[in-house]
């Protein structure tokens, strides 16, 4: 039986699908629905996302996160880096099983979340998860990076960027500060804009050399 909470997520998920350019099957929906209700019961020992409501949690974070998966090509291998509460990376693994992905989380806490939240989604045999950062796993062989949400992210940005595999594309959730960093790297780069929100943006971040 779905709650109060899960039930305004998924009346605005339904409601803000179509401004976000966002198609969702009806299983697709569910297993969202599964996830956030996993999420409402560890966040509150976990503290994976900052405090919020069912409506925007659906549009600030799933639906944003659904924003990378126009940029990811057939059978995408993807690592996600700093994956903390599954974001963007679980979203996109229910909207696209062609996809692979191994999710590296530093917190072994939120990594034994990840699992559950996994496995809670159908999404578990496209991925694997690693209780690790990313400075201690040998770069996979992937297709993308991702992240959305990494730990002293501006910091971090010029080792994540040599960490990422050649070639490769990045795609990073972010800010004006993200992109002024992105610029001083030299790579080739995008930038397309979150529906709705004034200071959010998706970059894409060539990765050749």
């Amino acid at each position: 039986m779905k709650t109060n909470a899960t039930e305004e997520f998924s009346k605005a998920l339904s409601l803000n699908a179509g401004s976000f350019e966002v198609v969702l099957k009806d299983n697709e929906a569910e297993r969202l629905n599964k996830y956030y209700e996993l999420l409402l019961v560890w966040n509150e020992r976990l503290h994976l996302v900052a405090p919020c409501s069912p409506s925007e949690f659906a549009t600030r974070h799933v639906l944003e996160s659904l924003q990378l998966v126009k940029h990811l090509s057939a059978n995408a291998r993807v690592a996600d880096v700093g994956s903390g509460a599954g974001l963007p990376i679980i979203p996109a693994l229910i909207a696209r099983p062609d996809t692979e992905a191994v999710l590296i989380e530093s917190s072994h806490k939120k990594a034994v979340f990840l699992r559950e939240a996994l496995r809670a989604t159908k999404t578990l045999e496209q991925a694997r998860v690693l209780a690790e950062r990313f400075e201690d796993v040998p770069t996979p062989e992937v297709d993308y990076v991702t992240c959305r949400a990494l730990d002293r992210f501006s910091q971090l940005l010029p080792e994540l960027i040599d960490w990422a595999p050649r070639p490769s594309t990045l795609l990073l959730f972010g800010g004006e500060s993200l992109q002024r960093q992105i610029e001083t790297s030299g790579l080739d780069f995008s930038v397309f804009k979150i529906p709705d929100s004034e200071r959010r943006w998706l970059f894409v971040v060539e990765r050749d050399v």
